[in-house]
């Protein structure tokens, strides 16, 4: 893309930036919650770009009025100057300019959203589910150095600890963005708790993440969900285990059953369950949306596709391998203890990468 192309395309975004920002304060869009919405979260997307539009447009500008005195200047000091000038404000732009076609890659809608994270045992037997366990706390550490919110609404303990299933809503700024990479099958090597003889096992386990609905997005009718009540398990004291506060919902037209039982109110575990039902069926038709973008692509970065190897994490030799982009550390306990932002940048980069090829803006 040449320079005025891109000034133009961004002078474009910058008139619809403040189209946006004069909606947003018109009471009338205000009283639309749905419209609202939707237009704040367009307004924080152009923000950025808007920002790194005005930063191109000086350079651009000061390159312009240093080329002028070029063009006039006698004094041979004044012009090594200019030069000099011209050369840094070219190498900042060129820069500047890269970072910008990788702004103007359209976003996924999804992006934005909190999520749904369902951590599940797969192959392994109990050292899947003590593995499980594992991922989900280095989750926990993630989120918290994140600064995001979690709750659990669901969990399966496993029978000599960790988890055969659990499953947590994650809230914050851009959380499915960056979660989504983690959808896939986590494998461990590692020389189990359950082993006598010190051999090193292999066993999995599975995460998926789902971004979830917002309330206005889908109505459900709920002659079509049928509710029962059931004692909660696990931690929590007497209260938990004899009050029937859990709840279960199931879909009736789609089949699709969901839990809760996190609190001791069946109000608020009704809630919860009911946000993540309607957050399932709306996953529905996302991922028909995802498996099309999956056809497209040459890697398997951000596919969704759940049965996909994507990561292993070998405890004899301290080492982490992502497989869709060939990522390997050696500091594993770092990694298991939260530290995953590196490797969801590079995997982020391999996608924008991919994406910005794929586009007119890369060409």
């Amino acid at each position: 893309m040449n320079e005025n192309k891109l000034l133009d395309k961004l002078k474009g975004i910058k008139i619809r930036f403040e189209e946006v920002g004069q909606q947003i304060a018109d009471p009338e869009v205000i009283a639309n919650m749905k419209k609202f919405v939707t237009l704040n979260k367009e307004y924080r997307e152009l923000e950025p770009i808007v920002a790194a539009a005005k930063e191109y447009e000086n350079i651009s500008g000061n390159i312009e009025s240093a080329k002028e005195m070029l063009a006039v200047e006698k004094d041979p000091e004044m012009l090594e100057m200019a030069k000099n000038e011209i050369k840094e404000l070219a190498e900042q732009s060129a820069k500047l300019e890269e970072e910008i076609k990788f702004l103007l890659i359209p976003a996924d809608p999804q992006d934005s959203r909190n999520a749904i994270l369902e951590i599940r045992a797969g192959t392994g037997g109990e050292e899947a589910s003590i593995f499980t366990g594992d991922i989900f706390r280095m989750y926990q550490k993630f989120i918290e150095k994140r600064g995001w919110k979690s709750e659990i609404t669901s969990f399966s303990e496993g029978a000599i600890g960790g988890y055969k299933e659990i499953i947590m809503k994650v809230s914050g700024q851009g959380v499915y963005g960056v979660l989504k990479y983690e959808s896939g099958v986590h494998r461990v090597q590692r020389v189990p708790q359950t082993e006598t003889i010190g051999r090193v096992h292999t066993s999995a386990a599975t995460v998926a993440v789902l971004p979830e609905a917002e309330e206005f997005e889908l109505e459900l009718n709920m002659n079509d969900i049928r509710k029962d009540t059931f004692c909660s398990s696990g931690p929590g004291g007497q209260s938990v285990n004899t009050t029937y506060s859990a709840i279960r919902l199931t879909h009736i037209p789609s089949g699709i059953v969901v839990q809760c039982q996190d609190e001791k109110s069946q109000i608020k575990n009704f809630e919860k369950a009911l946000a993540e039902l309607r957050t399932r069926i709306y996953n529905i038709e996302y991922q028909k949306y995802i498996d099309e973008i999956a056809g497209k692509r040459k890697t398997m970065v951000s596919t969704g596709d759940r049965s996909a190897k994507i990561r292993t994490y070998n405890y004899p030799q301290s080492r982490v391998t992502d497989h869709r982009i060939n990522y390997t550390m050696y500091n594993l306990p770092a990694f298991i203890d939260g530290d995953i932002q590196e490797c969801i940048d590079l995997l982020q980069i391999a996608e924008n990468t991919e994406r910005l090829k794929e586009s007119e803006i890369g060409k």
